[in-house]
């Protein structure tokens, strides 16, 4: 056994903040050894200690993901060199590096939240070759014509369940993301703006109809993780209305909204641009059955990936650099443009405020997640600096003094007072995201649980504490030493498996080939295919 002596230990899930041992079995945490003996014990006197952190949303694997690796090569710190190691790790931000950086911040699970299912053998190939973590990825719907079709002749909600059944069996999915629901559908008969009443060309539907049809069919199934969405109008000024018209519609049932800083802008002030996340996150403290993620811009080059594929067109002149990618498939479509945030853009600096805003203003970090979406908002590596800035006023101060004045006019950042603790950290980066998902084995440090701990130590600069782990064990195996990477084995792709009929293969089988002169078969994920050992682990449907 392992143990690892007298650190402060913070598990939220478990309600603890003291100072004790934890002891490793295999890849469990365990009850202490009766004699008190341990194969190799880590003495962590003055060290934090916290579960593996899980990120919810970032965009690691799939078609976007990989088009913006070739688009960029001038981003990639070793493009003429290739990795004989890994099959598909070829450069910066390449399979191999996205799990090397999230390992040395802590984490250990990672959610791929838009894995179209035309491409979910590629992602699950590229889940298999990020080394060190778990992965997962949420099936994207909404766009789809085998689902608008069943919907517009109202053949009811079981017919919704089961194909969502099919979705997720055929794609190992975790849960399910739609992403401006008939938007891109719309966009295929030249429609270039949609919101929630629009209503999908040659189908009557209205985006509302969709999102709704879809959140049931998630509830009916017992899917852990509720209906992820991505509304309309993504980054347009008075964006919040869509938003808070999408959170009243969803009911009483659980939804999860994705990166809802680019949704949390009003249209007021000369450049019609100013922010709404008071508005938004009085609209979160109000309703018990949403939960939101943040998606927080940090200043810099990045690339934008998204399958919406309105925003992604009408984004096209922003690029930088100038050029961009745009592709439209049977169900889906999306799209990549280069951007970067700047400082002293009024624009890109009431982002970063507004971001945070959310953050400081969300009253229960159990229902805010923290993400950049990226890299959209900015690469997964800038966590530590945002974990900075959410514990540190003074921080959040020198920040804002470099930030054009004007943009600052609109936000409420300057006067919160509040800086989050190790414990909401450890809420917000592990015991919640764990809770959303449904992953009932990990984000917590209870005997039982899977052992992925991550150890601190404690430094006045939080981004530097957070930016390299001190010790972190991936399933009771030590991977990381002293911020550095020492061993690297595989993770697993994590999914559930809902109820669907054997029919339901058959008719939508029968669809593609009738309509599209395609095999469904393209969306199965056979276990040989990804070409390691169990590449999968299921996580069990909640009881109806």
């Amino acid at each position: 056994m392992i143990r690892l002596k007298g650190g402060r230990i913070i598990d939220p899930a478990n309600g603890r903040d003291e100072i004790g041992d934890l002891w490793i079995e295999g890849d469990r945490i365990a009850v202490p050894a009766p004699d008190g003996r341990a194969v190799e014990t880590f003495d962590l006197d003055g060290a934090i200690v916290m579960a593996g952190a899980i990120d919810i949303h970032s965009h690691v694997a799939g078609g976007n993901v990989n088009t913006a690796r070739l688009m960029l090569p001038e981003q990639h710190k070793a493009h003429a060199r290739r990795p004989a190691t890994t099959a598909l790790g070829a450069a910066g931000w390449s399979t191999e590096e996205t799990g090397l950086r999230y390992a040395e911040m802590g984490c250990t699970t990672v959610v791929e939240p838009a894995m179209v299912p035309s491409h979910a053998l590629h992602a699950h190939m590229e889940f298999a070759d990020i080394p060190i973590l778990d992965n997962a990825g949420l099936a994207v719907v909404g766009n789809d014509a085998y689902l608008l079709q069943l919907l517009r002749e109202r053949q009811g909600p079981d017919a919704v369940a089961d194909y969502i059944g099919y979705v997720m069996r055929a794609t190992k999915a975790l849960g399910v993301k739609c992403i401006n629901a008939g938007g891109s559908a719309a966009f295929k008969e030249n429609v270039r703006a949609f919101s929630l009443d629009d209503e999908v060309p040659g189908y009557g539907l209205s985006s509302r109809e969709i999102v709704l049809a879809l959140q049931e069919a998630v509830a009916a199934l017992g899917i852990p993780h509720p209906l992820h969405v991505h509304c309309n109008n993504l980054g347009l000024p008075g964006a919040v209305e869509t938003a808070i018209a999408t959170m009243d519609a969803a009911g009483d049932l659980p939804m999860h909204f994705a990166h809802i800083q680019f949704y949390s802008y009003g249209s007021e002030g000369k450049r019609r641009f100013s922010s709404a996340a008071a508005q938004i996150a009085e609209a979160v403290n109000a309703r018990k059955n949403v939960t939101v993620d943040v998606g927080q811009v940090m200043f810099g080059q990045t690339v934008t990936v998204s399958c919406d594929t309105i925003l992604q067109f009408g984004s096209r002149n922003s690029a930088r650099p100038r050029k961009w990618s745009l592709w439209d498939g049977i169900g889906d479509g999306g799209g990549v443009v280069p951007y970067a945030y700047k400082s002293t853009n009024p624009v890109n600096a009431l982002q970063w405020a507004i971001g945070l805003e959310l953050f400081l203003l969300i009253n229960d970090p159990w229902r805010v997640f923290f993400t950049t979406d990226h890299p959209n908002g900015a690469p997964f590596t800038a966590y530590p600096e945002i974990f900075a800035l959410l514990m540190d006023r003074p921080l959040r101060d020198e920040w804002m003094a470099r930030l054009p004045k004007s943009a600052l006019a609109s936000t409420t950042l300057p006067s919160i007072t509040r800086e989050y603790s190790l414990n909401e950290i450890a809420i917000m980066t592990r015991a919640a995201p764990a809770k959303l998902l449904g992953l009932r084995d990990r984000g917590h440090l209870g005997v039982g649980a899977l052992a992925d701990v991550a150890v601190y130590r404690p430094q006045t600069d939080y981004a530097a504490m957070f930016g390299a782990a001190e010790f972190v064990f991936k399933s009771g195996e030590l991977v990381v030493r002293d911020g550095q990477v020492v061993q690297r084995p595989a993770g697993r792709a994590l999914m559930v498996e809902p109820p669907a009929s054997r029919q339901v293969e058959a008719r939508v089988e029968r669809y593609y080939e009738e309509t599209f002169g395609l095999s469904a078969r393209m969306f199965a994920v056979p276990a040989h295919a990804v070409g390691v050992p169990e590449p999968f682990e299921s996580v069990p449907c909640l009881s109806r």
